[in-house]
């Protein structure tokens, strides 16, 4: 897997030597943020040393935070998946794992967990249905319900605290707009959607009121998901706590949204319909389209931002472009 844009650390981790256990066949998968390698029965998972304004990965020490943060966080659903911090050091004219050198990089140690059972590639073979989104329902009331709620938290919920994140969206892509992806039509309808629902304080303010603002999941979808012996929910927003703090509406529009982009719509009404009567949220419907729509665009975004990076081969290139097309006609879709 020769590429002369990758870290030479991360050249490094793609020999099974490095390990202390047996690596096999080892695979890297990028994001826009993180180089993922998944090696024998574990996988490492580093920062990409980029600073996109809503996220600071810049400095070895803030990558070590957020590596911390997400091991914390993470464990809040997935405390047997989570193992801990990881170094990469310095070892001559070389790179070692937990050795002895000088520290240059930090990442997080998890447990692999199967392939096959990955919420994303059961959808694939057709086996979501009713009983696994109960599964998933079954852990994420009681999630939601313990998780922080507080003055400080409950101030990410207010109109103005949300539109923080959504109108940075459309400032972040504007340059995209005609490439490919997004065309100015799309992006006005949108954008001018969304403003208009944030000047209705109210719908916030009773949001607020209800007690539905948490320290939520942040990157809540079918990616982040796996159905085994157990429900793991995993990759939670560590970098930045106003992605985390948010309304519950918030983070179950990004499921709903996400089995919505793989066709299952009556699965999505389903998870949105058994979450509320079992929560006994009753006002969560009134802001699903707006939610929805805003984890449309985001995830839009991001293939936006993937497709662009130079580390990425052309193929990555085209599949996020093509993604994130696909993302912004069903953020549309949400206009009523």
């Amino acid at each position: 897997m020769a590429n002369d844009n990758l870290p030479g650390y991360i050249s490094a981790l793609l020999q099974p030597q490095i390990y202390d256990h047996p690596a096999g066949d080892i695979q890297l998968v990028q994001t826009h943020i993180s180089f993922v390698l998944l090696a024998g029965d574990f996988v490492y998972k580093f920062k990409k040393p980029v600073d996109f304004g809503f996220l600071d990965f810049s400095t070895l020490e803030k990558r070590k935070y957020c590596c911390e943060q997400e091991l914390l966080l993470n464990r809040r659903l997935c405390p047997d998946i989570y193992l801990g911090l990881v170094t990469i050091t310095r070892e001559g004219d070389g790179y070692g794992l937990n050795g002895s050198g000088n520290v240059v990089e930090y990442g997080v140690k998890m447990v692999r967990m199967p392939e096959d059972r990955m919420m994303v590639n059961l959808i694939e073979t057709g086996q979501v249905g009713r009983e696994q989104i109960n599964a998933l329902v079954d852990v994420l009331v009681p999630f939601y319900r313990q998780a922080d709620c507080n003055e400080d938290i409950d101030g990410y919920g207010t109109a103005e605290s949300v539109a923080v994140n959504v109108l940075e969206n459309f400032e972040q892509t504007k340059d995209f707009i005609g490439a490919g992806a997004i065309s100015q039509e799309q992006f006005d309808r949108i954008s001018n959607w969304s403003k208009d629902f944030l000047a209705r304080e109210e719908l916030f303010e009773r949001r607020i009121d209800g007690g539905y603002i948490r320290d939520c999941h942040g990157d809540l979808y079918s990616a982040n998901i796996c159905l085994a012996e157990k429900v793991y929910i995993y990759d939670c927003i560590e970098f930045n706590r106003r992605f985390r703090y948010c309304d519950v509406a918030s983070d179950m529009a990004f499921l709903a949204m996400d089995l919505d982009f793989h066709g299952l719509q009556e699965l999505s009404d389903y998870c949105i319909d058994q979450f509320c009567d079992r929560s006994a949220d009753k006002s969560l419907k009134e802001m699903l389209n707006f939610y929805k729509c805003y984890r449309s665009y985001v995830r839009g975004k991001i293939g936006l931002l993937t497709a662009a990076d130079p580390a990425v081969d052309e193929a990555v290139k085209k599949s996020s472009t093509q993604a994130s097309a696909k993302y912004f006609e069903l953020a549309e879709s949400y206009i009523s």
